[in-house]
């Protein structure tokens, strides 16, 4: 019997890290601004430069959020075949898609300079 009490210690610290865990892999703050600039521009050629639509669907908080996020982020790195959306995993890796997605999902921020 000691051993449920222990074992559910575990799973609490573990729960308490993962968010530790998952901010330590967000981009360094240059590479959130490349990123939200690419997003702002090159994104935006096809979801329109406020990324309310155009010929690709709107990137909006009430477009997305009912959209599983690991589907989003496979969208943005291998693209979707037979459709002008292009792969970009030769741009970013799977941490940063994860990190567009995240501000896609919350509403993406304005580029700064």
């Amino acid at each position: 019997m000691a051993r449920f009490p222990d074992r559910a210690l575990a799973a609490l610290f573990l729960c308490l890290l993962a968010p530790a865990a998952a901010s330590a892999a967000d981009p360094s703050p240059e590479r959130m601004r490349e990123l939200v600039r690419m997003v702002r521009q090159d994104c935006g050629s096809c979801h329109g430069l406020t990324l309310k639509g155009g010929l690709g669907p709107p990137l909006l908080p009430e477009t997305l959020r009912e959209k599983p996020a690991e589907s989003l982020r496979y969208t943005v790195l291998l693209g979707r075949p037979g459709t002008p959306m292009p792969p970009w995993n030769a741009f970013m890796n799977e941490a940063e898609a994860d990190w567009i997605v995240r501000q896609l999902i919350q509403g993406f921020p304005e580029e700064t300079r």
